[in-house]
């Protein structure tokens, strides 16, 4: 008989979480339910444009992790107070896809706290209307991955302006997150308990409905292949942010009265062309930018190394650095 295997785990990074379910879907035999918390981080969906989903500025300012999952649908924000759950499980193709089910348990849990929440049609979980659950699923095979969050104490400030973007410098298909009004389980609670208890609770739970779960703690075997799958995927730029579908990316700025607006064409995360509109450079200026940004990523890293190049003193007359860098993102 196929067991369940009940994980809480007890790593907080996300690269190592996000592998720990892609390597748990590719690789067992069992089913899985897996419980999480992640540092401050942004989680994006798979066919999402990394940079038109996340508030740069405050992403750097906060050192905040930014990494893609498995998964389609829109971004969410992760910390310590908010849960994130997993179920992998097996199977028939043409009819694994099953969002109710799996939310299901997830809404008898918490009105067993006496706390009420409902499904809406975008598989949220809300609490009087607000959203306290974002849910994604993706199939592999003959088995499927159902994850979704559980805000519970989350700072929800800094959710907010983590995620808070402007959608007029980016044109593209990719897919865009619907930002919904939130809140956190733990308001709604009739008596105060920690993340930890609502964790454990959730995690007996599942146990004890399911005549085949057990609890489990991965071995050091495991841990090896996924943390160098952490390594090797979940922690590089390619992968949170190259694999972003192609996208046109325009902003304009005003110096010294006179306007300067550049438009960048990126694919697979690298600037394919860039164009400029306005009388501020001359054609041997543009020249200049053309012949050194092209062909390198759109990372901050990478422009502000071309930035610092000799042959872009002649620019320094008109442009500071700071404004030139500022003008790609």
């Amino acid at each position: 008989m196929r067991k369940l295997l009940c994980i809480n785990s007890s790593f907080n990074n996300p690269y190592i979480n996000l592998a720990t379910e892609e390597y748990l879907l590719k690789n067992t035999e069992h089913d899985i339910f897996m419980l999480y918390s992640n540092t401050p981080s942004i989680i994006i969906g798979k066919h999402q444009n990394a940079l038109s989903e996340i508030n740069l500025d405050y992403v750097e300012k906060n050192q905040l992790k930014v990494v893609r999952r498995l998964s389609g649908g829109g971004t969410v924000y992760h910390d310590s107070g908010n849960v994130n759950y997993s179920w992998i499980m097996h199977g028939e193709q043409g009819k694994i896809i099953d969002f109710k089910k799996y939310t299901d348990d997830i809404s008898v849990y918490l009105q067993s706290l006496a706390v009420h929440a409902t499904r809406n049609k975008n598989n949220d979980l809300l609490i009087d209307g607000k959203k306290i659950s974002g849910n994604a699923e993706h199939i592999f095979k003959n088995k499927l991955i159902h994850h979704g969050t559980l805000l519970f104490s989350t700072e929800l400030d800094k959710l907010t302006n983590a995620i808070k973007v402007d959608l007029n410098r980016f044109k593209d298909k990719s897919v865009q997150s619907k930002r919904s009004r939130v809140t956190n389980i733990s308001y709604y609670l009739k008596k105060d308990i920690s993340i930890q208890k609502f964790c454990q609770g959730l995690l007996n739970f599942i146990i004890a409905k399911y005549d085949n779960a057990i609890e489990y703690q991965l071995s050091k075997e495991q841990l090896g292949f996924i943390k160098q799958l952490s390594t090797e995927k979940y922690n590089s730029w390619d992968w949170n942010f190259g694999y972003s579908p192609k996208y046109l990316f325009k902003k304009e700025l005003q110096v010294q009265n006179n306007t300067v607006s550049i438009s960048l064409y990126i694919k697979k995360g690298k600037i394919l062309d860039i164009e400029f509109v306005g009388n501020f450079f001359n054609d041997e200026e543009i020249s200049i930018f053309k012949k050194n940004i092209i062909g390198i990523k759109h990372r901050k890293a990478d422009i502000q190394k071309i930035v610092q190049m000799e042959s872009f003193k002649v620019i320094f007359n008109k442009l500071s650095r700071e404004n030139i860098l500022g003008l790609f993102f």
